[in-house]
């Protein structure tokens, strides 16, 4: 294996860490009318890093074979250009399961950087984590897929 894909194969494995750490701290809290705004406030903050870390994956790919993401909404634009099948450059990296759900932390995740001032509503952010633990089953398996396709390559 060369130095490029050594160093990609690397970085997705140290963020995928990193995930499996956020999944663990972020545990299912009950997210309902009422519930304390520190909860709150502390679930959106790991859902928050929980879609930066499954970015920084989807970019270091995107640096290592099709480099070429537009400035403007190119957070949206990476992550379309993950569940596409590049082949014969590279595999798709998520399903559209995976994108469906990785799409709504987005979402959460664009709001929650630039919603200054915003009350966080537990009833929605609920929904957000909703997707984000259907995702906790499926994410690895694509991704490790994906990484079997990088070691193949000289």
């Amino acid at each position: 294996m060369n130095e490029r894909w050594l160093v990609l194969d690397r970085k997705i494995q140290e963020d995928l860490g990193r995930i499996d750490k956020i999944y663990e701290d972020l545990g299912e809290p009950a997210l309902e009318d009422g519930t304390a705004r520190e909860t709150v406030i502390v679930a959106a903050y790991r859902l928050h890093n929980l879609y930066s870390a499954f970015e920084n994956i989807f970019r270091n790919i995107a640096a290592a074979f099709e480099n070429h993401i537009g400035p403007d909404g190119w957070h949206r634009q990476l992550l379309q250009r993950m569940r596409l099948d590049l082949t014969p450059l590279r595999p798709a990296v998520v399903d559209d399961e995976a994108y469906e759900k990785l799409d709504e932390l987005l979402r959460f995740r664009h709001l929650f950087r630039t919603g200054y001032g915003v009350d966080l509503d537990p009833l929605r952010l609920h929904i957000v984590l909703v997707k984000a633990l259907q995702l906790r089953p499926i994410y690895r398996h694509q991704i490790e897929r994906f990484l079997k396709h990088v070691n193949s390559l000289e």
